[in-house]
């Protein structure tokens, strides 16, 4: 199956607005259109969802299951606090590449834990715009 979901945490349909020192000036569709770019030039399909809310994206993670071979999560500030985006990733079993655009590890102590990092295939993080392009090639070693 060479379909992987992309997932956009809370508060990333802001891109381009917010705090672009921080997070470059692309916005999300723009960013969308890079991935969507990628994944025609390496001959995967992608969908992609974006949610401000946990419970959403919880149920776009359990309705994975049997419909993609691998996800694409940016899952923002839920990243350091939702055992539940945790306990979906780890129930539904599929290989899940966590990305962020900023170095988490290199920014305020509490955004430095990742919830979701034990259940992750990868993380990768701190290459702005590209972490996704890295995650989505990253992604392909694991469709079957």
């Amino acid at each position: 199956m060479k379909k992987i979901l992309v997932i956009h945490g809370p508060n990333l349909n802001m891109l381009g607005v917010r705090e672009p020192e921080l997070y470059g000036g692309f916005t999300l569709g723009e960013i969308n259109e890079k991935i969507k770019g990628l994944a025609r030039e390496i001959g995967v399909e992608v969908t992609i969802k974006q949610s401000n809310h946990e419970g959403e994206i919880v149920e776009i993670i359990q309705g994975a299951l049997g419909n993609y071979g691998a996800i694409l999560i940016n899952p923002a500030a839920y990243t350091h606090t939702s055992i539940a985006l945790r306990d979906a990733i780890a129930s539904v079993g599929i290989p899940t590449i966590e990305i962020h655009i900023t170095n988490i590890h290199k920014r305020e102590d509490f955004r430095q834990k990742s919830l979701l990092a034990p259940v992750a295939a990868g993380q990768i993080s701190g290459f702005g715009v590209n972490s996704y392009l890295l995650g989505l090639r990253a992604a392909t070693y694991f469709l079957e």
